[in-house]
């Protein structure tokens, strides 16, 4: 008997520009598996369309009037978790580090510039509702390293987490996420099969309590789990 079917991934959009949020309804809603649940075109709608309508995935850009991108996505990731609590993945037209920087530590789950292709955006919705996370490849790993070493809560501070509760499997898996790995490539590295890394993933996150691969990417530099470089 297989499981109930999930339903499409819903999207709340989130852009001061008309034309920039139509834009990616069209290239969304082409697709039979996505559907656009809302438009905001400020922090303020995004974060009360948030909890009105329950998206999956928050697309959201930075500079926006009365509540910018950030402050929202803090809102967001702040003030809804469990079920409620949707993927954020930031969208802006400036490949800047600061901003890669400010949207990590506000809680976003994946960072994409607005120059890349719908193919990319349509997979990126895709990954964050899955639950993993992604970021923009050029700048990840340098922005990562020195937002491990800033200043500020860790990642996962207040939960208890421990690198000791990971049972050696595990460890081996968050190794492998930090270096950005998927799951088939963590698959093929250790041998097992994809669904049994994706519920060693799973448990890493829940031991550690981190939301997403990005949270634990960030948590394995701040414990010295993975050097930058390494």
């Amino acid at each position: 008997m297989t499981g109930a079917d999930p339903g499409p991934v819903r999207v709340l959009l989130a852009d001061d520009h008309h034309l920039v949020r139509t834009g990616f309804r069209v290239i969304l809603e082409v697709e039979p598996d996505i559907q656009v649940v809302g438009e905001a075109a400020d922090g303020e709608q995004a974060v009360a369309l948030t909890r009105a309508t329950a998206p999956d995935v928050v697309l959201m850009d930075v500079e926006m009037p009365r509540m910018d991108g950030l402050t929202a996505t803090r809102e967001i990731t702040g003030g809804l978790t469990g079920a409620a609590a949707p993927a954020v993945l930031i969208l802006t037209t400036f490949d800047r580090d600061d901003y890669l920087f400010a949207a990590l530590r506000a809680g976003a789950s994946g960072f994409l510039l607005k120059n890349g292709t719908p193919e990319a955006l349509v997979d990126a919705v895709r990954v964050l509702a899955r639950g993993d996370g992604l970021l923009a490849p050029e700048p990840t790993r340098r922005v990562i390293a020195t937002f491990a070493r800033s200043g500020g809560p860790p990642v996962g501070a207040g939960t208890g987490a421990k690198l000791a509760d990971l049972t050696p499997r595990e460890r081996e898996v968050l190794v492998l996420v930090a270096r950005g790995a998927s799951n088939a490539e963590i698959a093929a590295t250790l041998t097992l099969g994809e669904a049994t890394v994706k519920t060693h993933v799973s448990r890493m996150l829940a031991k550690l309590g981190l939301r997403d691969r990005v949270q634990a990417v960030i948590f394995a530099y701040e414990q010295g789990v993975i050097q930058p470089g390494g």
